[in-house]
């Protein structure tokens, strides 16, 4: 086993040796799912707050020499400026792939990072698929090894890391800059968990595509030269030291070696614009919805969840999450998201604007509601998200529903055609049909693609042409 001293080195070592041809065909096809769903739900954001604040900053930017595509439009601007507009967009309705283990995140967030540095190096449609694989794995295996938000640290401080990663693999850097550049991007990814306590802000939405901005950032100094602090992970002052306060943890084994299983495989696409703990949740709501008919707050005597205790800890604890004002603590309350798939019987993107998140039906559904944590729950955890709810009636009716896998669970996938319908209902009529398909035959076939910039703008929207 390598020493903690050369955490970075062996990171970089494994990045720059994974190799397209080597990366079996289930993940390249998973991986371009994964590309497809993050499109899609940058495109449904678009006109939303935070995204067009952020693309407002991208193109009032000038930049002739690293230009990167603003997602849904023609235009560019500064790859980094870009790389934050672009997640904005990919991480704003909480629609986004997700992995659950020590510290549970979002790969995709990685996705706009990889692209902006395909686009400045003019890779192709392979060295994407490689740079993501790297992303996601570098992101999960990090995830495995510790839980930085008992620390009071946001999970995006791993995002800033992977996204150096997954950068630096399209920019063809060698060992040394690989090295260079989780260095730099680990020096700078602090990044407080306060963005996921409380009343939740915009920048709940925002956090992850700052830390892509930075790691894409720090790939391309180490690109050009640029040397970082080290021994970044076991130095004196340090992240294991000052960020885990003295704990480690090491990454024994990765994706390709040894017979390992690339993590991309374990991540779950979104079937619901709920955070994912919630997921399940939904599922089981909107079952006793269908079993019991429509509802109205006043024929329900009683709400009982039992859940797990990652998942209350996340989206039912707060205070907040039991009144949400803000759209973003809406999509993480679970109280909310049950409450709402049992009165409309459907859990959209519109179910989390404020005539819905404000309005007394709901509230009066969560004043006879209780979540508890089952040890049941916790014995499946991360492995499965177990939320099993009971609704009782005033008419005397009862309805009992449970789920673990819920769809687009990586024990559940989405197929190719589940992936499609999702994206084509976020995106709607925004983007000329023809567009659209020939958009969608270009990523699904997106290894042989030798012009990203060109694939990118077939998604401008028709009110960018």
């Amino acid at each position: 086993m390598i020493s903690l001293e050369d955490l970075a080195k062996r990171i970089a070592k494994w990045a720059v040796d994974l190799k397209f041809n080597r990366i079996p065909l289930e993940v390249v096809e998973e991986a371009k799912k994964r590309i497809v769903d993050t499109f899609g739900v940058a495109l449904g954001a678009f006109n939303e707050k935070p995204p067009s604040i952020a693309r407002w900053i991208a193109q009032s930017s000038a930049s002739s020499r690293i230009p990167a595509t603003v997602w849904g439009t023609k235009y560019m601007g500064p790859a980094d400026h870009v790389t934050f507009a672009n997640g904005c967009a990919a991480r704003y309705f909480d629609f986004n792939d997700t992995y659950l283990s020590r510290e549970a995140l979002h790969p995709s967030d990685n996705i706009a990072p990889v692209i902006a540095a395909a686009e400045l190096a003019e890779a192709d449609g392979s060295r994407v698929i490689e740079g993501i694989v790297a992303a996601y794995e570098v992101t999960a295996r990090l995830a495995d090894a510790y839980s930085v938000r008992n620390r009071g640290w946001d999970h995006v401080v791993y995002i800033a890391i992977a996204s150096a990663v997954g950068a630096g693999k399209v920019l063809d850097l060698d060992e040394e800059r690989m090295t260079q550049a989780i260095n730099l991007a680990a020096v700078n990814a602090a990044a407080l968990r306060q963005t996921r306590a409380g009343e939740l802000s915009m920048w709940k939405g925002c956090a992850a595509a700052n830390a892509a901005r930075n790691g894409l950032f720090a790939a391309l100094l180490a690109w050009r030269g640029m040397t970082g602090p080290a021994p970044i992970f076991s130095g004196e002052f340090g992240f294991f030291k000052v960020a885990l306060g003295g704990e480690s943890f090491d990454i024994p084994r990765m994706g390709g070696e040894e017979g390992e299983r690339y993590k991309l495989l374990q991540t779950s696409i979104k079937y619901w614009p709920v955070e994912y703990h919630a997921m399940s949740a939904v599922e089981a709501a909107l079952k006793i919805r269908q079993e019991a008919g429509a509802l109205r707050p006043d024929d329900i005597e009683s709400v009982n969840v039992e859940t797990f205790t990652v998942g209350y800890n996340i989206i039912v604890k707060d205070p907040e999450k039991w009144d949400p004002r803000t759209r973003e603590t809406a999509d993480h309350s679970m109280p909310y998201i049950i409450a709402r798939a049992l009165l409309d019987g459907k859990i959209w993107l519109d179910s989390f604007r404020p005539e819905k998140y404000l309005a007394d039906d709901v509230r009066k559904v969560l004043n006879v509601m209780k979540v508890t944590i089952s040890p049941e729950g916790d014995k499946i955890y991360p492995d499965g998200i177990r939320n099993s709810i009971t609704v009782k009636l005033k008419d005397g009716r009862t309805f009992t529903e449970t789920s673990i896998y819920p769809p687009g669970h990586f024990k559940n996938p989405l197929s190719k055609d589940g992936v499609e319908s999702k994206f084509k209902s976020l995106v709607g009529d925004s983007v000329p049909e023809q567009n659209v398909n020939v958009a969608l035959r270009t990523l699904w076939s997106f290894e042989k693609c030798s012009n990203v910039s060109l694939a990118v703008r077939l998604l401008a929207r028709g009110d960018q042409l």
